[in-house]
């Protein structure tokens, strides 16, 4: 089974940043992780030009067959630009014969459960990394160690976040 691909996209400078957290803690990660940091000033068309560029040097870089492993894309916030480009991305890179899935709210507790479970199937991947990130959300106390989890249920219907 090849191992899964993991690609952040969002607002800059957070796509680098998760990458370094990332590499911080799973530093033979390296080619598996990439970050694709979007600019105010930049459409989703340029976003999408850049991550065509990223995926051709991936596969000049490492070859064909380990550039089309399956992927994972995790996007900031979900209606915003990088993640309208990620899901445009998820369809390119579809057409392009590579699986991949998005997750959207990315967070380190995501990224680094995605990073952990890497080798697993895409589908694998992706729903630890997404359990890793609504667990990984907690409300902390003063209380000494205490610690309080808020759980909310989630409803995909109710995606009102106005840009």
């Amino acid at each position: 089974m090849k191992e899964c691909r993991i690609l952040i996209v969002a607002h800059a400078p957070l796509a680098s940043a998760l990458r370094s957290c990332g590499l911080h803690v799973f530093a033979d990660a390296g080619d598996a992780l990439a970050a694709l940091d979007v600019r105010p000033e930049q459409d989703v068309q340029t976003v999408l030009r850049q991550a065509a560029q990223q995926q051709n040097e991936l596969t000049e870089k490492l070859g064909q067959q380990q550039a089309r492993s399956p992927l994972l894309i995790l996007a900031d916030v979900f209606g915003a630009t990088p993640a309208n480009a990620a899901q445009q991305l998820l369809a390119w890179y579809g057409a392009q014969g590579i699986p991949a899935r998005l997750l959207a709210g990315a967070n380190v507790p995501m990224l680094l459960r995605a990073l952990t479970y890497r080798k697993l199937s895409l589908d694998d991947v992706a729903e630890r990394a997404l359990s890793g990130g609504v667990n990984g959300v907690m409300a902390v106390s003063g209380q000494g160690a205490q610690q309080h989890r808020h759980k909310t249920p989630h409803d995909p219907a109710q995606h009102d976040h106005q840009q």
